[in-house]
């Protein structure tokens, strides 16, 4: 077997495996790679030694870290780890995806691939197309989000390993289920990260929330780039991913002509090609530029599709008012807000940003724009999991919120995503946990957490121990929620509507500016049309009266009993109560 790793830093190179060392030589055709042949067998322990330093690190395009990241690498024999003969994925573009993100650790009380994937059937009956991973590379403990992770190739071990991974997307596909995987390339962890001791994959030249940037533009950048490329592609490649979700693209610090994502996004339209397989890349981006998935050849980045923050703050703060941080500019006028997130996508399309104190965004050319281009979402890990209490918002809305929640997101004109349990108005809260065994990194983490919530007036006692395993345990989902009411009852509505989602074409239709919404920011109703189906949303206390403008229209569903509209054309909508209708 062949043994290789990029360390242009040293000028000698060891190979441990198992108990024996191999000396490795300069690869001529390739500045700063080593190479070396050994005989070694799936599961042997591995690492290199770099010149004088005794230490034996992992490898960093390792497939497996059997005892986390401060121990060695594991040979990966993926012929045998991935099923020879597996179930076709299931090939739905992303223009008719239904999303649901989910956490590994927390799906299920065991917390591993297995466990996650006996219940996918749950998934099947609700109608989703694909099930959105949270990043599943190795991070210290056993328990944690996974944006600390340090070795973008291998797979966090208590989940289930390369194995388990491969077993799980082989479920989904056998069950007609896609897999989104999200990855993290803006930063690793900081605990196991052995990545400076090879070469320059970070650099000060910028600098990141989380100290140097990794290295996209400086000298070094082009093996960094195919780095984090053939990490990308061997997700996609050789576990048959179906799609990457990107973390945070807005912080990757890159001035070169050619950027990374372009770079990347290349790379996976020529394997999507090659594989006849719709692959596809989804960005989180802060930025509200268009350009991150305007097509390459028309000058953009090429991604094929990016979370839209701003739809979710306009939707959250119509429901709940909130107007702390960055929901003050949507609260102002959350209706208003809703209905243009609704038509041009972004909020912030060159407009003033009082929470960034400056204008902020592009304005989406919707001529030229699909809405598939853009996710729309309710809730999501990072918009429950950042609040201090890891409140979800059924902890605070009424059902029929809820309702109109979900009614925004699965008809509007976005590729809709769920969050685990959001179906069913899960009552677990999900909390900011870590497992760090670094006393000192876990203590940071604890008092910077409390800090943090400190400065909007909570005690530090009110905030959970992202430490204590109480703080994960309180995340996993309880399974027997969707057995019994109100979550029974808000379950059934999601279905209703993920499924006349699938049978109304004009709830898919990609043009933006075709979308039409009328709204009462005082009594609190909006509707907005989506072809021959209109959605109405009654977020007020109280009934209302809507005049719809047309006659020969009948309810497709409702949240709460309405009556079809008279021959004037009016609808009598119950108090926080969505409709959808249709000639």
């Amino acid at each position: 077997m062949q043994f290789e790793v990029w360390a242009p830093l040293t000028d000698r190179v060891a190979l441990r495996l198992g108990d024996t060392a191999y000396e490795m030589a300069r690869d001529p055709d390739r500045g700063g790679w080593w190479v070396v042949e050994a005989p070694a067998a799936d599961g042997d322990r591995y690492g290199f030694r770099l010149g004088d330093d005794p230490a034996v690190r992992p490898d960093p395009r390792g497939r497996r870290l059997p005892d986390g990241p401060a121990g060695l690498s594991a040979v990966v024999d993926m012929e045998s780890t991935v099923p020879a003969s597996p179930s076709p994925p299931p090939g739905v573009p992303l223009q008719d995806a239904v999303l649901y993100e989910l956490h590994v650790g927390t799906f299920t009380a065991e917390g591993t691939f297995d466990a996650a994937a006996a219940r996918l059937p749950h998934l099947v009956s609700l109608g989703v197309t694909h099930v959105e991973l949270m990043p599943v590379c190795p991070f210290p403990g056993r328990h944690g989000w996974g944006y600390d992770g340090v070795a973008p190739w291998a797979v966090h071990e208590p989940y289930g390993g390369p194995g388990g991974l491969a077993r799980f997307v082989e479920a989904a596909h056998a069950a007609g289920l896609g897999v989104v995987l999200d990855v993290v390339h803006n930063h690793l962890g900081p605990w196991g990260n052995h990545l400076p001791a090879f070469g320059p994959y970070f650099t000060d030249t910028h600098h990141t929330p989380w100290g140097a940037a990794v290295n996209l533009d400086a000298p070094g950048s082009d093996e960094v780039r195919a780095y984090l490329v053939g990490s990308a592609l061997a997700w996609l490649r050789d576990y048959r991913i179906d799609g990457l979700r990107l973390d945070a693209v807005h912080a990757l610090a890159d001035e070169r002509a050619l950027t990374f994502l372009e770079e990347l996004s290349a790379a996976v339209d020529a394997l999507a090609a090659e594989s006849g397989r719709p692959l596809f890349l989804i960005a989180e981006s802060d930025r509200c530029d268009p350009g991150t998935t305007t097509p390459r050849a028309a000058g953009g980045q090429g991604l094929h599709a990016q979370w839209n923050d701003d739809f979710h703050h306009a939707l959250h703060a119509a429901l709940t008012g909130e107007s702390q941080g960055y929901y003050a500019d949507f609260a102002e006028a959350p209706l208003a807000a809703l209905a243009k997130t609704l038509t041009r996508a972004f909020f912030h399309d060159g407009t003033w940003s009082s929470f960034r104190g400056r204008t902020h965004g592009r304005p989406v050319d919707r001529r030229r724009t699909p809405a598939h281009r853009f996710l729309g979402y309710g809730q999501t890990h990072d918009q429950i999991g950042n609040r201090a209490l890891g409140d979800r918002l059924s902890a605070s809305l009424a059902p029929g919120l809820l309702a109109c929640a979900a009614a925004a997101v699965l008809t509007g004109p976005f590729v809709p995503m769920l969050f685990m349990g959001e179906e069913w108005g899960a009552g677990t809260p999900w909390q900011y946990f870590t497992d760090h065994p670094d006393p000192g990194l876990a203590e940071a983490v604890r008092t910077g957490r409390r800090r943090e919530f400190a400065a909007h007036g909570w005690q530090a006692e009110e905030i959970p121990d992202p430490q204590d395993p109480a703080t994960r345990d309180r995340s996993c989902l309880d399974w027997t929620e969707p057995e019994r009411d109100p979550h029974a009852r808000l379950l059934a509505w999601y279905r209703t509507l993920v499924g006349l989602r699938r049978s109304h074409p004009d709830l898919r239709d990609p043009d933006l500016a075709a979308v039409r919404v009328a709204y009462d920011e005082e009594r609190r109703w909006l509707t907005f049309r989506r072809g021959d189906v209109r959605v109405v949303l009654n977020l007020s206390d109280g009934p209302a009266t809507i005049a719809l403008g047309r006659n020969g229209v009948r309810v497709l569903a409702s949240w709460e009993p309405v009556e079809h509209p008279g021959p004037d054309g009016r609808l009598h909508v119950p108090a926080r109560t969505p409709v959808l209708l249709a000639p």
